[in-house]
Formats: C-alpha cells, sequence, structure tokens
C-alpha cells in the first residue's frame, strides 16, 4: 500500500553559529560532539542541539505525524536519522543558505524533483519552517508548487513560538492545518503567546 502519510520538509538549523563553534571543538568532551568525531550522530539530533525549541519541536511534530527530511545545506533533503560526522558538519557549515548560492539551491533542487516524482499523490508536503523568504521556499514551490503547504499558525510567529506551538500539537496528537504557501501572505501580525503548558 501506498504510503499516504504527510512528508515534512524542515528547514536547515543555522549551521555557523555559537552553537556549532561549541560542538565543533576539538577538545569539547561531551557525548554528541564526542560522537560527532567518531562513527557520527544523527542529523536531526544534531540540528536540534544547533537550534534548540525550535528544531525539536519541528522533529517532533514530523516523526509523530508523517515522515521527516532535512533541508541540509549542500545535502538536499536528508532523512532526519542520516548520520553525519564532524568533518561534513564542517562543510555544510560553510554552505550558505541562500537562492543565489548553487550548492545550496541545485541538491535541495534535485532531491525535491525526486521526491515529487516518486510521492504519492495523496501525501501532503509539509514545509516547517519560515515562508518569510526564499531562501528555500522559492525552490521548493518551483518543484511543488500548490501541493506545498505550511502551518497556517506559523505566520506572525517566532521560531521559540513555532518551536513550542509544534511539541504541544504533537503530545497532544493533533496535527495543524495547513494551507498553501503559494500565494499566503508571508508575513502576518504577531498570535497571542502560548498559554504556559500545565
Amino acid at each position: 500500500m501506498a504510503d499516504r502519510r504527510p512528508v515534512f520538509l524542515l528547514s536547515p538549523a543555522r549551521c555557523g553559529g555559537k552553537r556549532a563553534q561549541i560542538v565543533l571543538r576539538r577538545q569539547a568532551s561531551f557525548d554528541l560532539a564526542v560522537r560527532l568525531r567518531g562513527d557520527g550522530a544523527t542529523l536531526g539530533e544534531v540540528f536540534t542541539f544547533l537550534s534548540g525549541l525550535y528544531f525539536r519541536g519541528k522533529l517532533t511534530y514530523a516523526e509523530h505525524f508523517g515522515r521527516a527530511l532535512v533541508i541540509a545545506p549542500g545535502w538536499g533533503l536528508v532523512p532526519a536519522r542520516q548520520l553525519i560526522r564532524h568533518e561534513e558538519l564542517e562543510a555544510i557549515a560553510n554552505i550558505g543558505v541562500a537562492p543565489d548560492e548553487a550548492r545550496f539551491v541545485d541538491p535541495l533542487a534535485r532531491d525535491a524533483s525526486a521526491l515529487a516524482l516518486t510521492l504519492d499523490p495523496a501525501a501532503p508536503v509539509v514545509l516547517l519552517g519560515s515562508i518569510a523568504t526564499g531562501k528555500y521556499v522559492d525552490v521548493l514551490d518551483r518543484v511543488f508548487g500548490e501541493r506545498l503547504l505550511f502551518p497556517a499558525e506559523f505566520v506572525g510567529r517566532g521560531d521559540m513560538s513555532r518551536g513550542g506551538l509544534l511539541l504541544r500539537a504533537a503530545r497532544a496528537g493533533e496535527e495543524l492545518a495547513y494551507r498553501p504557501v503559494a500565494g499566503a501572505a508571508r508575513r502576518g501580525p504577531r498570535p497571542p503567546k502560548l498559554e504556559r503548558a500545565s
């Protein structure tokens, strides 16, 4: 039977920031850094370390309701459980997430096109990331068109708020409402703060 679960495309973590510098230090002795220098760690857990609540929310939600593919600079679309090693993370950190960066755009377009050809027509494609800029949205929109969706409640929220929203939805087992990226307002008023979880 064809897999009709949603496919979630998770926007990348920032790989050139301070947390990346921490995990890439050769002297770092904590578990994740040690595993990166050895057999590797999963892309999901590395990006969660780099991005904190936001990526943890995206990954938890995607794995609860469907399949998770991560936008990884230079790699394209990669399963969240793909192993990554120290040198590979360093290479990713040197690739800009920008629409004019061929090292980022070309692998993403390649993998998105391959996904579109193999995906069951009934399986939604949902971007868990900002639609406010064209960094990756433009590439995905060219491939998927009206089929590319995003959580309607993302508009106007910051990263931390989105992460909290996704974690709550996953814990409650209640999938968010989606709308097409094409034609959507890319920015909007900030919604009310989430109530503190009990």
